[in-house]
Parts: C-alpha cells; structure tokens; sequence
C-alpha cells in the first residue's frame, strides 16, 4: 500500500469521478430547466452570465464568467440568461452531441457547460456530508485563473472534437473537481471534517505522518511533537479542524484503506490486517464490523457482487 499527499489519497480513495455531460452557447435571453439524479451535479459558465435557481436554497445565484456551481443533493435546477425585452427561449440542458461554435465565435453569447459527480458508497458517506447544499466556486478567487483554463480546455475539446478529446475532457474534469474543492477548503467557514484538517498548515507534518505509516502505532505525543505544539493545544487544535480526534482520524483512515484494499484487490485478510496496524486477523475483523457494519469477508463479497 503507497502513501502521498492526504487530499489526493482521500480523493483516490473515495474514487471521485467527473464526468460532463455536454455544453451549449445561447444568444438572447434564454431558460433552461432539469431534473437532477446525481449525488453531485456542476454547472459552469465559461462565457457571458446566468441566474441559477435550485430546490433547498433561497434565492438565486448569479453565475459570471468563469464561476462554477457544484449542487450536492439538489432534485431540481432552472438557469436563465441573455439580454433583452423578448420572452426567454427555453433551451434543453447540456448534451454531449450538442454542436458548439469555436471560441472565437462566440461573441456576446453565454457558454455554459454542464457535467457530474460519480461517487461510490464510501465517497458519498465522506464527500456530501462536507458540502453545503450550493458550493459556489467563483472566478475572483485564488484558484479562479486555474477553473478557467479548465473549463476553457474542457469547452476547446467538445467543440473541435479532435481524436481523444473524451479523455482529455475526463482528465480536465478531474482537476476542476479538485480546484473547486481546493477553492471550499480556503473558505474561512469551513466546517470541521476532514477537508478541515487537510487545509490546517499548522497540522499537516503530523496529518501527512499519519498518512505515511497508519500501522503504526503513534502516540499523541508525537503527533503533536511533528506539528511544534504542545500536547493539549494540538489535541484541541485537530479536533477544531478535523471534528475527531486525532486518533480516531487515524482508526477512520485505516478502515478507508481496509475498504478500498477490499474492493480492488485479492489481499488476504491477515496480510491486509497488518498492513492496516493491528497484531492479528481477528482483531482487525473485530474493528471492521464494528465500523462498517460487515465482516471484511462479507465485505469484500458485496463489493464484487455490486461492481
């Protein structure tokens, strides 16, 4: 088992995948309306502007060029836009086949892309609970020149469709996913999870320790001795950031690698057991149905079965 950097290993782990559904450019005022049966769903506006509208928050969102709207567990969108006295045009959502005019050819017209979210079991029990209802990912913000050059690498692609412009899409959604969480985690609000204690500097040598060997059997002593703190104050200084402490971060970081080791892998479960920082099989067995409620044979079965 390799270890990194902890966002990325999170990310690997919880096996987020983006994907865009299509794009379209509309002159005049126009309306676009849908239903939402994704976990995560992004709108983005490329070029002009829009309102957005969603089920479960009050008021609209306006969206300018290079903003970006992640919606978690919305059921319902509508997105206006253009200028002018005439009545909105009512336009279909973003599709794949939709044909789009180069960028230079846009002029005065909104660009708007579309695309979602695919999370399994694990990602959507670790990632929705973070997120608020609407993430508004905007342009003006530190990260806002990197959405850009995504989202205009992602518009380039669909409309020239040259040969392996679908890969090229999937890996510039990749990283929009990652720059728009990257833009959450430097919100002074945010809330305490996991994402929280990633975005700590002050926590990240004993957090990227934790990472790097979570078999052993570290000590809060010296965890708090790699962040330069003492004891008591990064104690409480991580469960402010993380909502846990320190060392059940540890346990919930173990059993995610249990799980993900489980689902992809034929590993056995003894060797798997001291891979993940417990003496026996038993043991670890006894910590995972405790924590995912299955055994990590029955596990392990399941995941296979659903795959």
């Amino acid at each position: 088992m390799t270890h990194g950097e902890p966002l990325s290993e999170i990310l690997d782990a919880i096996a987020v995948r983006s994907a865009v559904s299509g794009a379209f450019v509309q002159s005049g005022r126009w309306r676009t309306e849908s239903s939402i049966d994704v976990d995560l769903k992004f709108i983005a506006v490329l070029h002009g502007n829009a309102r957005l509208e969603t089920d479960g928050v009050r008021g609209a969102i306006d969206l300018d060029p290079g903003d970006i709207a992640m919606l978690n567990g919305r059921t319902r969108l509508r997105l206006d836009g253009g200028r002018g006295e005439e009545a909105p045009r009512l336009v279909p959502p973003p599709e794949a086949t939709t044909p789009l005019p180069n960028d230079d050819r846009i002029g005065d017209a909104d660009a708007v892309i579309g695309g979602r979210i695919d999370l399994d079991p694990i990602g959507r029990d670790l990632l929705l609970r973070i997120l608020p209802p609407v993430l508004h990912a905007r342009a003006g913000a530190p990260a806002g020149h990197r959405l850009r050059d995504h989202l205009q690498r992602i518009f380039e692609e669909l409309a020239a469709r040259r040969p392996g412009a679908e890969f090229a899409v999937r890996q510039h959604a990749q990283l929009l996913v990652l720059e728009i969480l990257r833009s959450f985690a430097d919100d002074t609000d945010l809330p305490a999870g996991w994402l929280g204690v990633i975005s700590d500097e002050s926590l990240r040598p004993a957090l990227e320790s934790l990472h790097a060997e979570p078999a052993r059997s570290w000590r809060l002593d010296e965890l708090a001795g790699l962040a330069s703190m003492p004891r008591t104050t990064f104690a409480e200084r991580f469960r402010a950031a993380a909502g846990t402490t320190p060392l059940a971060y540890l346990h919930d970081w173990r059993m995610l690698n249990a799980q993900r080791a489980l689902r992809s892998s034929d590993v056995p479960i003894g060797a798997l057991a001291r891979e993940t920082g417990y003496l026996s099989e038993s043991a670890f067995s006894t910590a995972f149905t405790k924590h995912v409620g299955a055994s990590p044979r029955a596990y392990r079965k399941e995941s296979r079965l659903s795959a």
